[in-house]
């Protein structure tokens, strides 16, 4: 029998199956990383996408530049962070001056202005400066803590007279050897480089301190005892000091360095030598002429 119902055939007709796009979609859509791109990456994009067009016009650039260094500005220049006075401590009267002069800093300035290790090594630069620390204070107070090198010795070089410290650091020149007199005093190429040896070998010669005018480096391996009344110790390079001792000892005993001698020679100290004066010499000849006319 045929159905009275005019709705049978649509229905029978009808597949209640997805199609197969829809069927790929509702599938992709199940996908965690799917699903995370279009929540999150699309929205992403669009935004970088219209921020990039937004800022890709020169003009608007400029714009925010600007704004950005105003606001910049008016952060740093407020009086809290503006450095005003400079302390030094630790350091001389003249080497205080020096500092002032190197520094590359005009006061008052921001504190974000201030390249502090720049201005440590500018001022570490100085020959008189050890160690230097340099920071900023509260107060807008630039501090500046220095060590500075002590003299020990007064150096004649090549380039004339130089204070020098215990390890040979170069400290400052020196005008003349009397604006420094209680200094020892060395001299010769490469002396600069034995500065502790040399003190050492002054202390050695502490019996005869007030006679010793300075020590001389020769030919940069060993060492002269310059005394006054043009006399001098020559030492071997190796154990000077031990040589200086036996100098010492026979001098103790026998007033060596009172007599006519000029050069006391003990670079081989199993033969020590004297060179005696020529006044002393022409005496000692005349003595001897005389005893061969007595022999006679």
């Amino acid at each position: 029998m045929r159905s009275l119902n005019p709705l049978s055939k649509k229905h029978a007709n009808s597949d209640p199956a997805p199609s197969r796009w829809s069927y790929r979609m509702e599938r992709l859509w199940l996908t965690p990383s799917f699903r995370k791109i279009v929540r999150v990456g699309m929205p992403s994009f669009l935004v970088v996408a219209s921020l990039g067009l937004y800022f890709s016009d020169a003009k608007r650039q400029q714009a925010i530049t600007d704004k950005y260094t105003e606001i910049r500005r008016s952060v740093e220049e407020r009086p809290e962070f503006m450095v005003k006075l400079m302390a030094i401590d630790g350091a001389s009267a003249g080497l205080n001056s020096a500092i002032r002069e190197v520094m590359p800093v005009d006061l008052p300035l921001s504190s974000f202005d201030l390249d502090l290790e720049a201005m440590r090594k500018q001022v570490e630069s100085l020959d008189a400066v050890k160690r230097v620390d340099v920071r900023v204070r509260a107060g807008g107070l630039l501090q500046i803590n220095v060590e500075e090198r002590v003299p020990a010795v007064v150096w004649r070089g090549l380039d004339g007279l130089e204070l020098l410290d215990i390890g040979g650091h170069r400290v400052s020149a020196l005008q003349n050897r009397a604006a420094r007199p209680d200094l020892p005093l060395i001299a010769g190429e490469g002396a600069n480089t034995a500065v502790a040896e040399a003190l050492a070998l002054l202390e050695t010669a502490a019996p005869i301190r007030d006679r010793v005018i300075g020590v001389v480096r020769i030919s940069e391996r060993r060492w002269d005892l310059v005394l006054d009344r043009a006399q001098r110790i020559m030492l071997p390079p190796k154990q000077p000091e031990l040589a200086l001792d036996r100098v010492l000892a026979l001098n103790e005993a026998q007033d060596l360095l009172k007599r006519d001698v000029t050069h006391i020679d003990i670079r081989n100290p199993d033969r020590p030598t004297l060179r005696m004066t020529s006044d002393a010499l022409a005496s000692m000849r005349e003595m001897q002429g005389i005893k061969v006319n007595n022999n006679q």
